[in-house]
């Protein structure tokens, strides 16, 4: 499995708009997407403007598609906008090592 933790740190002018934008883009990859196992995003404990996207693919083949979908385009043109501070952290999954498990 192939996967990515993003950390977004998001204008506080900006939080509604990034909400809206970032549950269809999780939405959409999970429902939409074969390849997407799983797409979660996480609110910081000690600031509600530093959000975490956590991605698991299929493969990188997956996340390839994912970065054509309409969904991510619209995500990414909001994040042009919204976002303050961006960093992303590929990885490939260790545990679980059955891909059943992923669905």
């Amino acid at each position: 499995m192939y996967a990515l933790v993003v950390s977004l740190k998001i204008k506080p002018e900006q939080r509604e708009r990034f909400l809206t934008v970032v549950e269809e883009d999780a939405i959409s990859s999970e429902r939409d997407e074969p390849g997407c196992l799983r797409f979660n995003v996480l609110q910081d404990e000690a600031d509600e403007n530093h959000f975490y996207l956590y991605e698991i693919y299929r493969d990188k083949q997956a996340f390839e598609a994912h970065r054509q979908t309409p969904h991510l385009k619209r995500f990414a043109e909001m994040a042009a906008e919204a976002v303050a501070e961006r960093s992303a952290t590929f990885t490939n999954t260790v545990f679980p090592r059955d891909p059943a498990y992923w669905g």
